[in-house]
């Protein structure tokens, strides 16, 4: 989820911050982001859940608990006067941060089954070669013969993403 009128996430400007959130607090502050004009990207996932008795569909975020943003130190000030936040981190890597994130945003607009991975994966990289997900490395932990599940790392967290996509896509890495 990025702001109304973004595109992508790389056409936000300034310092990314990380946002650790109060516990379920990850889409009020994001829309106070959007009302004070600054820049943030919440990676959302849908899920299935039962209810009430019924099927219904909702959207969670992919990181419990975390929103990035980006701006200038008073945007940063105006984030934390939101009372919905425990703490900020700058991000130290910039160039890094955006690259990974561009991934998971290349995986949710492609319309990838993905969900969370928990720990930073030890396994194959590989890159995939075709289709709207070209060129995202990652670390495969499953295949089988049609399908593979990959990790898009976001070292800042410690966590990834999962995808699954068709294994002949891809092919290993250095």
């Amino acid at each position: 989820m990025l702001p109304p009128d973004i595109e992508s996430l790389t056409d936000l400007k300034g310092t990314w911050w990380l946002a650790y959130t109060k516990p379920r607090f990850e889409k009020a502050f994001a829309w106070d982001m959007v009302r004070r004009g600054i820049g943030y990207f919440l990676p959302m996932r849908e899920k299935k859940i039962f209810s009430g008795g019924r099927k219904r569909r909702v959207m969670l975020p992919l990181f419990a608990s975390y929103v990035f943003f980006c701006g200038v130190d008073h945007d940063r000030y105006t984030a934390m006067t939101t009372n919905r936040l425990c703490y900020t981190v700058e991000v130290a890597d910039q160039g890094h941060l955006i690259e990974e994130l561009v991934k998971i945003e290349k995986a949710l607009s492609s319309k990838a089954v993905i969900d969370t991975y928990p720990r930073l994966p030890i396994g194959s990289r590989c890159k995939i070669i075709s289709g709207p997900m070209m060129n995202t490395e990652g670390v495969i932990i499953e295949r089988d013969c049609t399908k593979a599940r990959m990790v898009i790392e976001v070292t800042i967290l410690g966590q990834g993403a999962v995808v699954e996509i068709d294994a002949d896509m891809l092919e290993p890495t250095g």
